[in-house]
């Protein structure tokens, strides 16, 4: 019976504390962190998959410690299945967002939340702008935070003109063939999307952390209409951003672009598969 006595009015506060993955998901997808994320939701990142790979040209085999595009092959990745990758060394082209209604979905999410802003100044409920005003300031936190972490790091020795073919093994009995330059490859799969943070990074998350447990008590405080329109648009601006990561079929990694190519029929056994690639590599070691 105590679950069933709990206070609505907290419940602007506990959304906001949700642990929704949709913003890290952007993030992920898109290589970074924009200055308009600041309006969503700040989160870490917790990726535990480090599947193993082996170049079909060499025979060399190493596991993928680069945890956003390991997400991007779980994404995309199916089971029973071979999913085969292109990648892409153009920076004008990685840069450049999918220019369909993703972009126009992101920006209504966006929309809402400025819109709220004015909505609660105009009705004079200045708890909920307050905490709606502190919500923003860790996720700008995190956006700075993310901007400085994105990592370029080393990548080994460059392979100008070589062309690479890899083959990776995920968890599911998901299968990924991803297909290019070698040093575009190198990119891709090695090393780390983010470094690891500073002190004074620590410190900022640390601040960032806290200051989005007192926003949920200055909800509390809010007025009736403020904290309906705190739900409604923490609900609207997380679903919206959840339609436009499940449009998005491209990865961007630091200035590169990996885009699905092909997906498989269904295979009934690992050995059907192995079949195939040594058939079409013309390789059988």
């Amino acid at each position: 019976m105590g679950l069933l006595l709990c206070r609505t009015d907290a419940l602007p506060g506990i959304v906001a504390l949700a642990d929704l993955k949709v913003v890290l998901e952007r993030n992920i997808l898109t290589g970074t962190s924009f200055l308009l994320d600041m309006f969503e939701k700040a989160l870490s990142l917790n990726c535990g998959e480090y599947p193993a790979c082996a170049a079909m040209t060499t025979g060399y085999c190493f596991r993928i410690e680069n945890r956003a595009t390991v997400y991007f092959l779980q994404k995309i990745g199916k089971t029973g299945h071979l999913t085969t990758l292109a990648v892409s060394g153009s920076k004008k082209q990685s840069k450049r967002l999918a220019r369909d209604i993703s972009e126009l979905i992101y920006v209504l999410a966006i929309a809402i939340s400025l819109t709220m802003l004015v909505v609660l100044a105009m009705i004079h409920d200045w708890w909920c702008l307050a905490a709606v005003l502190i919500l923003i300031l860790p996720r700008l936190i995190n956006v700075i935070v993310i901007r400085r972490r994105v990592s370029a790091d080393w990548s080994g020795a460059t392979e100008p003109e070589v062309r690479g073919d890899l083959i990776i093994s995920l968890s599911q009995a998901r299968w990924i063939r991803m297909k290019g330059c070698v040093d575009v490859l190198k990119a891709i799969t090695s090393g780390q999307w983010l470094r690891e943070p500073s002190f004074n990074e620590s410190s900022l998350v640390g601040l960032s952390t806290f200051l989005v447990y007192f926003e949920a008590i200055l909800a509390g405080n809010a007025s009736e209409r403020g904290k309906l329109l705190l739900l409604i648009a923490l609900f609207c601006s997380y679903g919206l951003l959840g339609v436009v990561n499940r449009r998005i079929k491209v990865l961007q990694m630091k200035n590169r672009l990996i885009k699905v190519e092909s997906q498989s029929e269904r295979y009934m056994r690992r050995l059907d598969i192995a079949e195939q690639l040594v058939k079409d590599t013309d390789r059988d070691d």
